[in-house]
Formats: structure tokens, sequence, C-alpha cells
């Protein structure tokens, strides 16, 4: 690819797409002598699949998808790396207000426990709840949080896949009475009176990984110096996003038709749970990887590897993030 050639980066609407977006709209891809074009998607497996086979050169990416990609779980084997993480946190499980809240530590899943066990006794229909894809923070953080309350999520709830930007219309609707989704959908299924945060990734998690940059491991392979003036515009853009003086800009720029296209007070609502740069958190750690792992292995979507730490270390390129970030400090 030469230096007048395009880019093409996808990216779903959400509020963590802001690395992408800040950096074409400020003028930090510019910077770098990059011509990007910002491809908005609807799904997640549209983004694997375009990245694949090279229709983007690369994407705002679910963590877990760059690595089931790697592997071949839920498609043909494609290798990918993650030279970079967009943000931390910003998952949750949002519940209908149709549902009665409880209080307390745990209060709405053992609730929604209750509520389950008596539906499946009367002979009732399982609560459909709806994830946004299955190689996802957000399918673990719902599967986990159900679990510790004594819930299955395989067998005592239907589980749909959804794209995040209906995810608070189908909940509106009935046709879903919970999801978990990233920001800003949270934010404006609560402003809409249809639902309420039961819980947030941060919550039970910390610092949380969500979406990382995708690339295909052949395209870094043959794009390695343009790889490296896009790692440094995506960090560059990154902290400016985490500036605080920076949020009301920001919620503009992302509420526009062309990027999240949601309400403007939901996302800056959704802005306080999300990190996008602080705190080291741009820096794709194999640790992360390989707890990602983790939990694809708890839930029966890759067999329990003990070369697990091997695969995080090959799609979790930390040495490629950290010659770029050095190269920006020089």
């Amino acid at each position: 690819m030469s230096r007048s050639e395009v880019l093409r980066l996808g990216f779903v609407p959400l509020t963590d797409s802001a690395p992408l977006v800040v950096a074409r709209e400020r003028g930090f891809f510019e910077a770098e002598g990059l011509k990007v074009e910002l491809s908005r998607e609807v799904s997640w497996a549209t983004i694997r699949d375009k990245v694949a086979v090279g229709a983007l050169d690369g994407a705002h990416m679910l963590a877990p998808l760059a690595l089931a990609a790697t592997v071949g779980a839920g498609s043909e084997p494609t290798p990918m790396i993650a030279p970079m993480a967009l943000n931390l946190n910003g998952a949750a499980v949002t519940l209908s207000t149709r549902l009665t809240a409880a209080p307390g530590e745990n209060g709405e899943a053992v609730a929604l426990a209750k509520l389950i066990a008596r539906r499946r006794k009367e002979g009732a229909s399982p609560l459909t709840f709806a994830v946004v894809y299955p190689y996802s923070v957000h399918n673990y953080l719902l599967r986990d949080w159900l679990a510790a309350a004594g819930v299955d999520p395989d067998s005592d709830i239907r589980l749909t896949v959804a794209a995040p930007s209906r995810m608070a219309e189908l909940l509106a609707d009935g046709v879903i009475e919970g999801f978990s989704a990233g920001e800003p959908w949270s934010s404006v299924a609560v402003a809409s009176g249809a639902g309420r945060v039961a819980v947030r990734a941060s919550q039970l998690w910390g610092r949380a990984p969500d979406k990382v940059l995708g690339v295909t491991q052949e395209w870094a392979q043959e794009n390695g110096e343009i790889l490296t003036r896009l790692l440094r515009a995506l960090i560059a853009a990154a902290a400016w996003c985490d500036t605080p003086e920076h949020r009301g800009e920001l919620s503009s720029l992302l509420a526009g038709p062309a990027y999240v296209d949601a309400p403007r007070a939901a996302i800056a609502a959704s802005l306080d749970d999300v990190i996008f740069h602080r705190d080291g958190a741009n820096a794709p750690r194999p640790a992360q990887a390989a707890w990602l792992l983790g939990q694809m292995a708890r839930w029966g979507q890759v067999a329990a590897d003990a070369e697990a730490s091997s695969v995080a270390g090959q799609v979790y390129r930390l040495d490629l993030y950290e010659a770029a970030r050095a190269g920006q400090i020089a």
C-alpha cells in the first residue's frame, strides 16, 4: 500500500469507536500522512468478514473476535492481530423496566433468577436476552452475572444476537427483556425509560478489555510502516478523547448521523464509564487476551488449551504498540 492510497477502516456505531472518529475529524490521521475512509458497519460479523477478505484494511473490533478469528472459532481461521486496545469498560447489562427492580448487591440477578425459576415452574416461555456477538465481552458479562445468581445462560433463558444500535428499540418494543451491549445504547435505553442498568463490566471486572484495532496478520506484515503511523494517530486520538475538556465536542462528533447517530445527551452520559487512554489503557496486554481465551473456554467456545498464552501473545501485539508509542514520544 502506497502513501497515496486510502485506508478503509470499519467501525460499529458505539461510543468506543471514538478514537477512529476523532483521528479522522481532528486531523490525527492527516498528521501521520494517512488518508482514511471510515466505513460504518451494522454488525460484528460483517466487520470480521470484511477484514478477513481485505474489503477493510482494519477495524474497530471486539477483542474476543480477533482471537476467535485467529483460532477459527465461528469461522474459517484468519490470523489477526490486535496491536492496540481502543478502550476499557463500557459494556453493561440493561434490563427492561417491565421487570421488578431488586435492591442490594447482585439483587437484580437474584430477583431475575427467582422470576426465571417461577416461569419455568409455570411452563412459561424463557425470557429473551440479546448480546451483540457470541465472541464478545458483552456475552461473557451477561453469562457471568447470571451464573453467579444460579441461572444457566444456556438453558434457563433464550439468548439471541442483535446489532448494538437496535438494542434499546428491541427492549422498548418488548422483543427482549434485557441486553448486554456497549455504550451508548444502555444510556439510550435508560433515557427513554425502557431500561435500567443492572451491572457494568467495570463493576465486576474493573478495567475490562473491550475493543481493539484489528487487522489481519498478513496485512500487518505487508504494511508495517503504515501500521506504525496508524497506531501513532490512534494513540494521539485516544488521548484526546480522554481529556475532560474535550468531552462536549466528543459527544457532538459521535452523535452525528455518519457515526453513532444517537442523542448527544446519552452519549455524554455514556462517556463516564469508558476509558480511552489513561493509565496505559491502549496497551494490548497478552494477559488480557489470555483472560478472554479463558472466558471462551469457560463457555465452550474453544477448547481449554495449554497453548493459550502463545495465542494471546500472537494476537495481542504489545511489541508493535510499544514501538509505535516510542516513535511518537521521540
